[in-house]
Formats: structure tokens, sequence, C-alpha cells
């Protein structure tokens, strides 16, 4: 068992109300990412539900137990954090049963669950080095057995893949989504990075100074944003927001289209405009194009599409994927 709920949870630190005040319910076996900017209190919330923090005000239930006063060796989680957290002068093996020998397993048990951890992180042949003989990501590993081992009803990442170079964050992600197809067990994760959130959720929550903004699949998330917060923070470029006559035309105060959702040619269309950046990445080519009236636009073609800076393009929205929100930023 791995639920989580949240009944008006709240965080203060002095005068700042850092978490208001969030309800939020987590399903045993469910892989959950809060993502948000810097400060916008994902890790904080994190912390109060591993039970290193505090709560304010409000009630944490884990398995249907109310666990908000309980210390967090009691809460039945185990927490992965940004730092790796190895201790340099012992093996791999040791610092993956060194949990269990502090409660005082016998060697026999502690053997059998390093070695299934082990064989499930691809670790079995690193079992006696020590960290400085390991790459970034083998280390992340290792501290992931070190979370597997105590069997926890819930892990808990705190950006486990921040210290990572862009090709081995890229692996670790796809491990870490094995990992919790093969356990099955409720994993909690927390980024700035909207790419890993959408890559690897069930369900991703959105936070912006402590609050939630959405909760919901990647892809509901991606296909209906409750507002402009959330509009402008999913999707890879981000969603083009644009205001003024074509926006009341359309029926919004903003409306929004995601670069994949415009059509471009070099011959005619809704919109005129000048290329001011060509970012080509082989399968795609992603244009920033100035619009006379609109504004700076993204698009996304084909990666055969030939542009370069100062080219003349033009631009069709598909305006069956178009967003429109009101004027408190709320969708319609």
């Amino acid at each position: 068992m791995g639920s989580i709920t949240l009944r008006n949870v709240s965080k203060v630190f002095g005068e700042a109300k850092v978490i208001p005040s969030i309800d939020l319910d987590i399903n045993d076996g469910e892989f959950v990412v809060f993502v948000g900017p810097s400060g916008c209190g994902k890790s904080t919330l994190l912390r109060l539900i591993a039970g290193l923090e505090d709560v304010s005000g409000g009630d944490i239930i884990i398995d249907g137990q109310n666990a908000t006063d309980a210390a967090p060796a009691k809460r039945g989680l185990a927490m992965v954090f940004q730092s790796y957290a190895l201790y340099p002068h012992m093996s791999v093996r040791s610092n993956i049963a060194f949990p269990l020998k502090m409660a005082g397993i016998d060697k026999a048990e502690i053997d059998r669950k390093v070695a299934d951890a082990a064989r499930v992180l691809n670790l079995t042949d690193y079992l006696e080095r020590k960290p400085r003989q390991l790459s970034g990501g083998q280390r992340q590993r290792v501290a992931i057995g070190r979370a597997i081992v105590r069997q926890p009803s819930a892990f808990l990442f705190d950006e486990p893949l921040s210290n990572l170079d862009a090709a081995l964050r890229v692996n670790m992600r796809l491990e870490i989504s094995e990992l919790h197809q093969q356990l099955k067990t409720t994993m909690i994760y927390v980024t700035h990075d909207q790419v890993e959130a959408m890559t690897m959720a069930d369900k991703i929550v959105v936070l912006n100074r402590g609050n939630i903004e959405q909760v919901g699949s990647p892809l509901d998330l991606y296909r209906k944003p409750a507002n402009l917060f959330v509009a402008g923070f999913i999707g890879s470029p981000r969603m083009n927001l644009i205001t003024g006559a074509y926006a009341e035309a359309k029926g919004g105060k903003t409306v929004g289209i995601r670069p994949e959702h415009i059509g471009l040619s070099k011959d005619a269309g809704t919109w005129e405009g000048t290329v001011t950046v060509a970012e080509h990445l082989g399968s795609d080519t992603f244009m920033h194009v100035d619009v006379p009236g609109v504004g700076l636009l993204a698009a996304r073609a084909g990666g055969e599409f030939g542009v370069r800076h100062g080219d003349r393009v033009y631009l069709t929205p598909d305006e069956s994927k178009l967003h429109r929100f009101d004027d408190k930023g709320l969708a319609l």
C-alpha cells in the first residue's frame, strides 16, 4: 500500500506562507510528479510528506493512518536526494545495505535484499567498488538501491537527476520509469523540468507560489490547461500566448496556440512574419517569427523546412487547437 492524502496542509516560515493550503490525493502505485518554477514550494511539500519539515496546519494521511506527527522513520517512506549522499569509504554493497544494518536485520536477509536491488538496478558487477569508481548515473542508482532495500510504501525523489549531464538525465529518466513499472510502488518525484514531468508521470501536480494550479495526466495538462500559468509552463517550446484584436476576435482576452499547431509556408498563410531565430534539430526545426501586430511566435516544422534568420514566412494557426482564456487568466 502507498496511498498518501493531504488535507489543508500548510507551511509557514516566519511571516512567509510557503504552502498556503493544499489538498491532494496520491493513489497507491501512482507515479506523481511535482513540477513548477524555482521557489514554488515543490521540495518543501515533499519534505512535509517525508516528515523532514513540520506542517504548520492540516493532516498527512499515509495508508489510511494519520502520519502528521509521526517521525520520518515511522512513515514507511524512502527519500532519494539530489546529492547522492553515499559513504565514500564504503563499497556499493555496504552503502546499499546500510539502512538494513541500522535496523538490525540479519546478514542473510541483508545479502538477499542487496542482491535483489543490485539485479534490478544493474549494479551486480559493481557491488565491491567504491563510489569514486562509479559514474554519476551509477552513483544515483546506488542511492536508489539504498531506498529499494527498505521496501517502502512510497519513494520520494527530490530532483535526483539535477547533477547529471544531459545524456545521463535521459538514461536515468528511462531507468526510473522502468523501475516504477517493475516495483509498482508509489513514487513522488520533484523537478523543475517539465519535460521530465511529461515523460515520467502518471499524474502531474503543477505548483506555483505554494498553490496547486492543476492536477492531471500529462496529456490532460497539455490538451486542457486550466489557466495561463499552466498553459505557459507545460509544453516545449512553450505555448504562444496572444492578446489584442486577434484574441478578442476569437472569443478570449488571451488565446494560446502551441508551436506544433501552427502551419508554416513560404508562399501564403494567415500571418506573414520574419524569422528571428531558426533552431535546426534534425527531425524538427523550431522557428521564432516576428509577426507585426501579433508578436513573437514560436512555430515547429519538419527538419527539412529550410529557413534562416531574416527569411519571410507565413503562419496559419489551426483554430480548432486554440486555447481561450478570460481576463483572470482562466481557461474558457
